[in-house]
């Protein structure tokens, strides 16, 4: 610690500090921003990553007797008061996330004088400015041209806890930006003594969930519970209730004030653990965490090693339990959306910004370029940090600027992502010690046997899992029924690519509220719901259990008035599972079944249709179901996003002239069934040619949502 504190005050230096979590990196910049303080010094500049992480460090900073103050996305209206305060010197530490210094106004007017006033600049969770890392983030690449601007003499402090020798030297290079020196690297043993790792290998999600219902009381004190998805922290965490344990989910599609009141119950011990996702990760810090449980092994051994690091800082003892899933690599694949888009995507996406004679918003680029806005948007921050465009107030524009496809970089970070994954397969099958397998994943130079883990010790947690709890898990997961939400407004930008349509969808040509079985990452069906979909499988007549389900479904649906009739939507790839669908449903519920919704003259041929989406995402993925980016669909007769979706979707679905007749004499809604739905745009668009018919109402009803 003080090496590092005397290279910033007094050697004025730029380091890289990789220690294990817990071991005081915060005491590093808050001791050295005193010290530059006293001297006359600026505030230190602070760029965090995440909104707990940031009220983590403010109280500490207060412990610490520092002024600590944050502008971020959840106290807007502070702002104007924060740079104040700033200006006038009373501010010791500002904290900032990466995003904010690539806004327009915050860059080019509040930035400058920051850069020009600043007596340090710190960089947490480093590993998030090389794409090698497994949480790479582009806002912070926009680091090196910040890391150029400053003026001479100022320190500047990178941290981490989860950085590989690869990362380490990229950070590192990015730190010299501007000519400077060497960067001093500190690396101490990255060994964490109170932990207590273990695995504990169940075949499926009711038994690991029932496993841990049983078990979570003998965990000392309170802790976390990490998932992979959304769905699978809710469903656990009810289900942890329901078994008389005081928890709560933790998402990221939580609100503030939500995360924060879950946060405060646990950093108070008063509940036993969040069940959450990896929303609450990075730096999140409470001395006395008890144990970590994941429920689905992360993506890699860097990433595991740093959510297990929350537990046991302050602490002699904390248990680190993973109960990894088959379907884990599943989720991996359907979450892998950090590849970056292929030369002729971002040609296009060039220019069409080069072509514009102002700035172009996100959602117009998309009537230009099909990606997700999630995609695009990460594109573009890498085009921005590469000098290729610039965003500016109302978009994006081009630079002018000559910019070069590295594809050799690409292709070596999605191996090395791949690599990552199979390394933590390893982990969870390893017979060596697991700590130490950890530490060589990170290039630990001091990796040795812990002799505390289970496979040191030869005292592994028992498998045992009684057959109530597995029933009681069993019927908590397979609860069929999820909520389908109809879409409410067209896509950006419509009239342009030829759709006459904008604004908000007419309530007079909108589906109603629909129901799926279940999701596609939820515990219980989701696994179900992959092998009947999955590509490969078999088009057969719908199975008795899916039918089953689904007349649970809708016995449990408060919808308004009965529906009147059947019909189904077109599938090239599962015609017979869909129209079986349709005709049971209707049998068992007494209801004509009017028939099918077809494909219009040439949409077949030309397969660009979405409802053709089968016929471009694979069997059964109806509606942009993903897959693993990089493979040889993935870019090419895809659609990605909502304007090239319901583009492809406008002429592609026709009402058969009997059919049309048949929904004129309804006097009652239709239930439109299709086997999933991801983006919503096929239900839209079908939903829309019926009540234009003369159907009442039109209620969806899928097999399956994708989240």
């Amino acid at each position: 610690q003080w090496t590092a504190i005397s290279a910033l005050v007094t050697g004025r230096r730029r380091a890289l500090v990789v220690q294990r979590t817990g071991w005081g990196k915060s005491a590093v910049y808050f001791t050295a921003t005193a010290l530059l303080r006293a001297r006359g010094a600026g505030p230190s500049v602070i760029v965090s990553p995440l909104l707990a992480l940031m009220r983590n460090q403010i109280e500490a900073a207060d412990r610490a007797g520092i002024h600590a103050r944050t502008v971020n996305s959840a106290n807007i209206d502070e702002w104007e008061q924060v740079y104040a305060e700033v200006s006038d010197g009373a501010v010791d530490v500002l904290l900032v996330s990466p995003e904010r210094l690539n806004n327009p106004g915050f860059r080019d007017l509040v930035l400058p004088k920051l850069i020009a006033a600043a007596g340090m600049l710190v960089v947490d969770e480093a590993h998030c400015i090389s794409d090698w890392g497994h949480d790479f983030r582009p806002d912070y690449r926009r680091l090196r041209t910040l890391l150029e601007e400053l003026p001479p003499g100022v320190p500047v402090l990178a941290t981490t806890a989860t950085a590989n020798a690869r990362v380490t030297r990229d950070v590192a290079e990015q730190l010299e930006a501007g000519g400077q020196d060497e960067t001093l690297v500190l690396r101490g043993s990255l060994d964490r003594d109170s932990l207590r790792l273990a695995v504990v290998r169940l075949p499926v999600a009711q038994r690991r969930l029932a496993w841990l219902a049983e078990h979570l009381g003998e965990l000392q004190g309170s802790g976390i519970i990490y998932t992979l998805t959304v769905a699978a922290a809710q469903e656990s965490a009810a289900f942890l209730r329901d078994r008389g344990h005081n928890v709560a989910a933790y998402t990221g599609r939580d609100d503030h004030s939500q995360r924060q009141a879950s946060e405060a119950a646990l950093l108070a011990n008063e509940i036993k653990a969040l069940v959450a996702t990896s929303a609450l990760g990075m730096g999140f810090d409470k001395p006395d965490l008890g144990f970590v449980v994941h429920l689905g092994a992360p993506q890699s051994p860097i990433a595991y090693y740093q959510q297990i690091g929350r537990a046991g800082r302050g602490v002699e003892r904390a248990d680190v339990i993973l109960l990894p899933g088959r379907e884990d690599a599943d989720i991996w694949a359907y979450f892998a959306s950090l590849a970056f888009p292929p030369e002729r995507v971002v040609r296009t996406t060039l220019a069409a910004l080069a072509e514009a004679s102002r700035p172009v918003s996100t959602s117009a680029l998309e009537t230009r370029v099909d990606l997700s806005r999630s995609r695009l948007e990460m594109m573009l921050k890498v085009l921005d940090v590469d000098g290729a465009v610039r965003r500016v107030s109302g978009g994006w524009e081009a630079t002018g600027q000559d910019w070069a496809y590295d594809a050799d970089r690409y292709a070596r970070v999605s191996a090395e992502r791949a690599r990552e994954q199979r390394a933590m397969l390893g982990y969870i099958t390893t017979e060596t010690c697991r700590m130490e397998y950890l530490r060589r994943e990170l290039d630990d130079p001091a990796a040795a046997p812990c002799g505390r883990c289970d496979n040191c010790t030869g005292q592994p947690w028992s498998d045992a899992v009684s057959e109530e709890g597995t029933a009681a898990a069993r019927d908590r997961l397979l609860r069929p029924g999820v909520q389908i939400t109809p879409r409410k407004m067209w896509p950006t930008g419509m009239k342009e690519l030829g759709v006459d349509v904008s604004g908000k969808i007419p309530a007079s040509l909108s589906a109603e509220p629909g129901r799926a079985l279940g999701r596609l990452t939820d515990l219980g069906w989701g696994p179900r719901l992959h092998s009947l979909l999955a590509d490969g499988v078999p088009d057969e007549q719908v199975p008795g259990e899916f039918v089953a389900a689904m007349v649970k479904v809708l016995a449990g649906w408060d919808w308004a008035q009965r529906p009147a009739g059947v019909i189904t939507l077109p599938s090239r790839t599962r015609p017979r599972l869909v129209r079986s669908l349709g005709e049971r449903i209707a049998e068992i519920g007494r209801l004509p079944c009017l028939g099918g919704i077809a494909y219009a003259a040439g949409a077949a041929e030309a397969g660009s249709a979405g409802a053709a989406e089968d016929s471009t995402a694979g069997a059964g993925q109806h509606d942009g179901a993903r897959q693993p980016e990089g493979t040889p669909q993935a870019d090419g007769a895809r659609q990605y996003n909502s304007a090239h979706r319901l583009l492809a979707l406008w002429q592609s679905l026709a009402i058969p002239e009997q059919l049309g007749s048949a929904v004129a004499r309804l006097s009652g809604p239709v239930l439109l069934v299709d086997d999933r739905i991801e983006t919503g745009w096929t239900m839209t668009v079908a939903a829309r040619l019926l009540r234009e018919a003369g159907a009442p109402a039109v209620l969806p009803l899928v097999l399956a949502a994708s989240s």
